[in-house]
């Protein structure tokens, strides 16, 4: 307990799957938590329901993909708990489909959500935590890592990720900012995101079947497995780690 007591977190995507873990467990482990979703009706829901009475965890809607509402985020965080240490740029947006069946408008919304989003986390990130240091992590994905025929702009989305990562904390580190930036890479993580494209594909039992014969430990992944790795990232455990990349897969990438 406590591995990040009295730290401030930022979390996008706090409503739901990845998310939603990664804020329990960051406020379980002693951080202040300010949590983001584009799903108000979610995020409200969770604030009034198991956290009612508590001053650690806030709530605000939020688009990523919307330099606007970075910009509340950031100041809103910062007149509540004074402070950022901590930020998961963790929305993202899935699209199956190949570079033949994608549309210019559908490869935009997915880079607008999931590049544009983190580049934005990212700087305003920066900007808030550059006088006193701080962790930014970006959930990227193993589809950052390797091909996959039918996630076309998704995988370009998170290879972007994976690359804009180091590149940001190479410029923290020689800036003597004392921020570190890394990425998480996830297998398949049984989330609402990854349900529902299973659902629409046809039996998620089956789906989860097939998924998890191609990852070696022989089953997917749960949410709480990728909290752990941000929740190491966001302590001082990991002083010494940036522009690097945890890759949280039960073996996928290491065939």
């Amino acid at each position: 307990m406590g591995r990040v007591k009295d730290k401030v977190a930022l979390v996008t995507g706090g409503a739901s799957g990845i998310g939603e873990q990664c804020v329990n467990l960051l406020l379980k482990e002693g951080a202040q938590v300010v949590f983001t979703d584009i799903n108000e009706d979610k995020g409200s829901k969770i604030i009034e329901g198991r956290y009612a009475k508590n001053k650690n965890i806030f709530f605000l809607k939020q688009d990523v993909s919307k330099e606007e509402d970075w910009e509340i985020v950031i100041k809103k965080t910062l007149a509540v708990f004074n402070k950022l240490d901590v930020l998961i740029n963790n929305a993202s947006m899935l699209l199956v489909k190949n570079p033949e069946t994608t549309t210019l408008q559908e490869w935009k919304r997915i880079m607008d959500v999931n590049l544009g989003g983190v580049f934005l986390g990212t700087k305003y990130g920066i900007k808030a935590m550059k006088t006193r240091g701080g962790s930014i992590i970006n959930i990227s994905s193993i589809e950052g890592i390797i091909g996959n025929p039918d996630h076309a702009a998704y995988s370009a989305s998170k290879g972007g990720t994976r690359v804009f990562t180091k590149s940001s904390a190479i410029h923290c580190a020689k800036s003597g900012f004392n921020i570190r930036i890394n990425s998480i890479h996830p297998g398949s993580i049984m989330t609402p995101m990854l349900k529902k494209d299973l659902k629409s594909h046809g039996n998620i039992k089956d789906g989860i079947k097939i998924l998890s014969d191609l990852h070696p430990i022989g089953h997917i992944g749960e949410p709480i497995d990728i909290a752990y790795g941000v929740l190491y990232l966001a302590s001082d455990e990991s002083r010494f780690v940036t522009g690097s990349e945890l890759i949280i897969d039960g073996g996928y990438t290491a065939q």
